[in-house]
């Protein structure tokens, strides 16, 4: 690990615990995603990356200050759909809001230049510690960790899901 930020297997299902009590809908994005997906933890994970809708932001907010993760990480790039945080130790969750569209179709981004995608992009179904989760489906998984140069994570998680799952190497990682 070279920061000092960790996020472990038990602290990934104390916080969707968490947000469960509070009934805030999210999927776990990122490189525990691609864990979940593959149902095993692969590597160690700097944070927790998560898709929610920001209707359950209030609650998600809750939830999170519940279990300590109430202090705002300064990241190059924040935006009120993106930001992180964390704990003041070594926990930390990256927040990515989006909207439902009226046609089921999710928003995520401002209205000029944010994205548009189908809601099953975050209808995959993995594990964590023996835990179900819902995160982002295998081909959305690969899809995010392309189009920008591969970073070591991204060089090591989208070769094991397309192994996995069938999906053709990207370019950039053959």
């Amino acid at each position: 690990m070279t920061g000092r930020y960790v996020m472990t297997a038990g602290d990934v299902v104390a916080v969707l615990n968490a947000l469960d009590d509070y009934q805030v809908e999210v999927s776990v994005a990122g490189g525990w995603a691609v864990d979940a997906l593959l149902g095993e933890q692969t590597r160690e994970h700097a944070d927790l990356d998560l898709w929610a809708p920001a209707t359950h932001l209030e609650w998600l907010l809750r939830a999170l200050a519940n279990r300590g993760l109430d202090r705002v990480f300064p990241c190059p790039g924040d935006r009120p759909w993106n930001f992180v945080l964390h704990d003041g130790d070594r926990r930390r969750v990256d927040l990515h809001l989006y909207e439902r569209l009226p046609d089921g179709r999710l928003h995520y981004g401002s209205a000029v230049d944010g994205t548009v995608f189908e809601a099953g992009a975050l209808g995959g179904c993995g594990e964590i510690a023996g835990r179900r989760v819902r995160c982002e489906a295998p081909e959305w998984a690969v899809r995010w960790h392309t189009g920008y140069p591969p970073r070591a994570a991204d060089r090591h998680d989208v070769p094991l899901l397309c192994a996995r799952f069938g999906i053709p190497l990207p370019a950039d990682f053959s």
